[in-house]
Protein backbone atom coordinates (compact mmCIF):
# COMPACT_ATOMS: atom_id res chain seq x y z
CA UNK A 1 0.00 0.00 0.00
CA UNK A 2 2.88 2.37 0.63
CA UNK A 3 3.57 2.47 -2.83
CA UNK A 4 -0.52 3.04 -4.18
CA UNK A 5 -1.47 6.21 -5.32
CA UNK A 6 -2.93 8.82 -2.91
CA UNK A 7 -6.26 10.35 -3.26
CA UNK A 8 -7.98 12.74 -1.18
CA UNK A 9 -11.94 12.34 -0.79
CA UNK A 10 -13.57 15.94 0.17
CA UNK A 11 -17.27 16.01 0.90
CA UNK A 12 -19.02 17.21 3.85
CA UNK A 13 -21.79 13.92 3.82
CA UNK A 14 -19.22 12.19 6.84
CA UNK A 15 -21.71 9.06 5.58
CA UNK A 16 -20.68 9.20 1.96
CA UNK A 17 -17.20 9.84 3.39
CA UNK A 18 -16.99 6.98 5.05
CA UNK A 19 -18.05 4.29 2.69
CA UNK A 20 -16.00 5.82 -0.30
CA UNK A 21 -13.12 5.70 1.67
CA UNK A 22 -13.50 2.04 2.93
CA UNK A 23 -14.55 1.09 -0.68
CA UNK A 24 -11.32 2.75 -2.41
CA UNK A 25 -9.25 1.48 0.49
CA UNK A 26 -10.50 -2.13 -0.30
CA UNK A 27 -9.53 -1.38 -4.15
CA UNK A 28 -5.76 -0.47 -3.36
CA UNK A 29 -5.91 3.05 -2.49
CA UNK A 30 -4.46 5.22 0.20
CA UNK A 31 -6.89 7.41 1.42
CA UNK A 32 -7.41 11.32 3.27
CA UNK A 33 -10.17 12.47 3.76
CA UNK A 34 -11.70 16.41 4.36
CA UNK A 35 -15.20 17.49 5.27
CA UNK A 36 -14.56 21.02 3.95
CA UNK A 37 -12.35 23.11 1.33
CA UNK A 38 -10.57 24.88 4.02
CA UNK A 39 -9.44 21.38 5.88
CA UNK A 40 -8.80 19.64 1.90
CA UNK A 41 -6.84 23.09 2.07
CA UNK A 42 -4.61 21.97 4.69
CA UNK A 43 -4.46 18.57 4.08
CA UNK A 44 -2.71 19.62 0.74
CA UNK A 45 -0.05 21.64 2.68
CA UNK A 46 1.01 18.33 4.14
CA UNK A 47 0.91 15.86 1.96
CA UNK A 48 1.07 15.06 -1.67
CA UNK A 49 -1.91 13.54 -3.54
CA UNK A 50 -2.20 11.92 -6.84
CA UNK A 51 -5.74 12.81 -7.21
CA UNK A 52 -8.33 14.83 -5.12
CA UNK A 53 -12.32 13.89 -5.70
CA UNK A 54 -14.02 16.58 -4.57
CA UNK A 55 -17.58 17.63 -3.85
CA UNK A 56 -19.45 20.28 -6.18
CA UNK A 57 -21.20 22.28 -3.06
CA UNK A 58 -20.15 22.21 0.53
CA UNK A 59 -21.22 24.48 3.59
CA UNK A 60 -18.74 27.62 3.48
CA UNK A 61 -16.86 26.42 0.53
CA UNK A 62 -17.77 25.91 -2.95
CA UNK A 63 -15.90 23.22 -4.93
CA UNK A 64 -15.25 25.69 -7.61
CA UNK A 65 -13.60 28.19 -5.81
CA UNK A 66 -11.19 25.49 -3.86
CA UNK A 67 -10.20 24.62 -7.54
CA UNK A 68 -9.49 27.90 -8.76
CA UNK A 69 -7.01 28.81 -5.53
CA UNK A 70 -5.41 25.29 -6.64
CA UNK A 71 -4.78 25.87 -10.47
CA UNK A 72 -3.77 29.61 -9.68
CA UNK A 73 -1.43 28.74 -6.63
CA UNK A 74 2.23 27.92 -6.64
CA UNK A 75 2.61 24.77 -4.88
CA UNK A 76 1.91 20.84 -5.47
CA UNK A 77 -1.80 21.05 -5.89
CA UNK A 78 -1.55 23.23 -8.73
CA UNK A 79 -0.95 20.00 -11.53
CA UNK A 80 -2.97 17.26 -9.22
CA UNK A 81 -5.78 15.97 -11.43
CA UNK A 82 -9.32 16.17 -9.79
CA UNK A 83 -12.38 14.20 -10.37
CA UNK A 84 -15.39 16.39 -9.34
CA UNK A 85 -18.78 14.96 -7.80
CA UNK A 86 -21.72 17.20 -8.07
CA UNK A 87 -25.84 16.91 -7.77
CA UNK A 88 -25.73 19.88 -10.39
CA UNK A 89 -25.44 17.27 -13.82
CA UNK A 90 -26.29 20.59 -16.43
CA UNK A 91 -23.72 20.90 -19.43
CA UNK A 92 -22.88 25.06 -18.03
CA UNK A 93 -21.88 23.38 -14.56
CA UNK A 94 -19.65 21.12 -16.18
CA UNK A 95 -18.04 23.82 -18.56
CA UNK A 96 -17.27 25.89 -15.33
CA UNK A 97 -15.42 23.31 -14.07
CA UNK A 98 -13.69 22.78 -16.59
CA UNK A 99 -12.94 25.73 -17.54
CA UNK A 100 -11.37 26.24 -13.79
CA UNK A 101 -9.19 22.73 -14.36
CA UNK A 102 -11.43 19.81 -13.33
CA UNK A 103 -10.24 17.01 -15.36
CA UNK A 104 -13.34 15.20 -14.63
CA UNK A 105 -16.64 14.48 -13.23
CA UNK A 106 -19.24 12.18 -12.02
CA UNK A 107 -22.52 13.03 -11.23
CA UNK A 108 -24.64 12.35 -7.79
CA UNK A 109 -25.91 9.74 -7.25
CA UNK A 110 -23.50 7.39 -8.63
CA UNK A 111 -22.34 3.68 -8.90
CA UNK A 112 -19.49 2.91 -7.31
CA UNK A 113 -18.02 0.98 -9.92
CA UNK A 114 -18.51 3.94 -11.76
CA UNK A 115 -16.19 6.07 -9.68
CA UNK A 116 -13.17 3.71 -9.73
CA UNK A 117 -13.10 3.30 -13.53
CA UNK A 118 -13.00 7.22 -13.32
CA UNK A 119 -10.22 7.11 -10.95
CA UNK A 120 -8.42 4.70 -12.79
CA UNK A 121 -8.64 6.26 -16.24
CA UNK A 122 -7.66 9.86 -14.56
CA UNK A 123 -4.99 8.44 -13.19
CA UNK A 124 -3.94 6.28 -16.71
CA UNK A 125 -3.65 9.28 -17.93
CA UNK A 126 -1.98 11.55 -15.55
CA UNK A 127 1.31 8.51 -16.42
CA UNK A 128 0.01 8.98 -20.11
CA UNK A 129 0.78 12.82 -20.32
CA UNK A 130 4.03 12.08 -18.59
CA UNK A 131 4.82 9.64 -21.53
CA UNK A 132 3.03 11.79 -23.69
CA UNK A 133 2.27 8.58 -26.01
CA UNK A 134 -0.81 6.25 -26.18
CA UNK A 135 -0.17 3.01 -27.87
CA UNK A 136 -2.89 0.97 -29.67
CA UNK A 137 -2.18 -2.23 -32.15
CA UNK A 138 0.56 -0.94 -34.93
CA UNK A 139 -0.34 3.20 -33.98
CA UNK A 140 1.53 5.75 -31.67
CA UNK A 141 -0.91 8.79 -30.85
CA UNK A 142 1.05 11.90 -29.17
CA UNK A 143 -1.22 13.80 -27.27
CA UNK A 144 0.54 16.61 -26.84
CA UNK A 145 1.23 17.16 -30.63
CA UNK A 146 -2.27 15.69 -31.34
CA UNK A 147 -0.02 13.47 -34.07
CA UNK A 148 -0.63 9.64 -35.17
CA UNK A 149 1.61 7.45 -36.40
CA UNK A 150 1.10 3.97 -37.60
CA UNK A 151 4.45 1.82 -37.51
CA UNK A 152 6.34 5.10 -37.38
CA UNK A 153 5.11 6.24 -40.34
CA UNK A 154 2.47 9.71 -39.91
CA UNK A 155 -1.10 9.37 -40.58
CA UNK A 156 -3.04 12.57 -41.70
CA UNK A 157 -5.99 13.78 -39.34
CA UNK A 158 -8.07 16.40 -39.49
CA UNK A 159 -8.33 18.99 -36.53
CA UNK A 160 -11.55 17.68 -35.49
CA UNK A 161 -10.63 14.32 -35.77
CA UNK A 162 -7.35 14.71 -33.93
CA UNK A 163 -9.42 16.88 -30.78
CA UNK A 164 -11.72 13.87 -30.88
CA UNK A 165 -9.01 11.55 -30.64
CA UNK A 166 -6.94 13.53 -28.04
CA UNK A 167 -10.62 13.49 -25.92
CA UNK A 168 -10.65 9.28 -26.10
CA UNK A 169 -6.74 9.01 -25.67
CA UNK A 170 -6.77 11.28 -22.54
CA UNK A 171 -9.20 8.35 -20.65
CA UNK A 172 -8.44 5.08 -22.37
CA UNK A 173 -10.73 2.04 -21.43
CA UNK A 174 -13.36 4.59 -20.41
CA UNK A 175 -16.81 5.17 -22.45
CA UNK A 176 -17.11 8.96 -22.94
CA UNK A 177 -20.70 10.66 -23.93
CA UNK A 178 -21.32 12.03 -27.67
CA UNK A 179 -22.33 15.13 -25.41
CA UNK A 180 -18.55 15.50 -23.36
CA UNK A 181 -16.79 14.23 -26.75
CA UNK A 182 -19.12 17.49 -28.39
CA UNK A 183 -17.63 19.70 -25.89
CA UNK A 184 -14.55 18.81 -25.45
CA UNK A 185 -14.05 18.16 -29.42
CA UNK A 186 -15.86 21.46 -30.56
CA UNK A 187 -18.20 19.04 -32.96
CA UNK A 188 -21.39 19.35 -33.01
CA UNK A 189 -24.13 16.22 -32.70
CA UNK A 190 -24.71 13.91 -34.80
CA UNK A 191 -21.00 15.63 -36.29
CA UNK A 192 -19.48 13.37 -33.54
CA UNK A 193 -20.40 10.27 -34.98
CA UNK A 194 -18.98 11.31 -38.41
CA UNK A 195 -15.90 12.00 -37.15
CA UNK A 196 -15.74 8.94 -35.07
CA UNK A 197 -16.44 6.99 -38.90
CA UNK A 198 -13.79 8.35 -40.50
CA UNK A 199 -11.32 7.87 -37.77
CA UNK A 200 -11.87 3.87 -37.53
CA UNK A 201 -11.36 3.61 -41.62
CA UNK A 202 -7.57 5.10 -40.68
CA UNK A 203 -7.10 3.11 -37.05
CA UNK A 204 -9.39 -0.13 -37.77
CA UNK A 205 -8.51 -3.14 -39.96
CA UNK A 206 -12.16 -3.79 -40.17
CA UNK A 207 -14.14 -0.06 -39.18
CA UNK A 208 -17.41 -2.09 -39.01
CA UNK A 209 -15.77 -4.54 -36.12
CA UNK A 210 -13.48 -2.13 -34.84
CA UNK A 211 -11.00 -3.11 -32.06
CA UNK A 212 -9.83 -0.06 -30.85
CA UNK A 213 -12.62 2.24 -31.02
CA UNK A 214 -15.75 0.72 -29.88
CA UNK A 215 -19.37 1.92 -29.42
CA UNK A 216 -20.16 1.26 -25.68
CA UNK A 217 -24.35 0.98 -26.10
CA UNK A 218 -25.96 3.68 -24.11
CA UNK A 219 -22.92 5.29 -22.73
CA UNK A 220 -20.43 6.57 -25.74
CA UNK A 221 -17.41 5.48 -27.14
CA UNK A 222 -14.33 3.82 -25.61
CA UNK A 223 -10.64 4.07 -26.78
CA UNK A 224 -8.70 0.85 -26.01
CA UNK A 225 -5.11 1.13 -25.54
CA UNK A 226 -2.47 -1.56 -24.95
Amino acid sequence: MDNAPHILVVDDDTRLLSLLKKYLMDNGYRISTATSAETAEDRMTGFYFDLIVLDRMMPGGDGIELVRRMRNGSGMSREVPILMLTAMGDAEDRILGLEVGVDDYLSKPFEPRELLLRIDAILRRSKTEKLKDLHFGAFTFNLERGELLKDGEMINLTSGESLLLKSLAAMPGVPISREDLSLSSGSQGRAVDVQITRLRRKIEEDPKLPRHLQTVRGEGYVLWAD
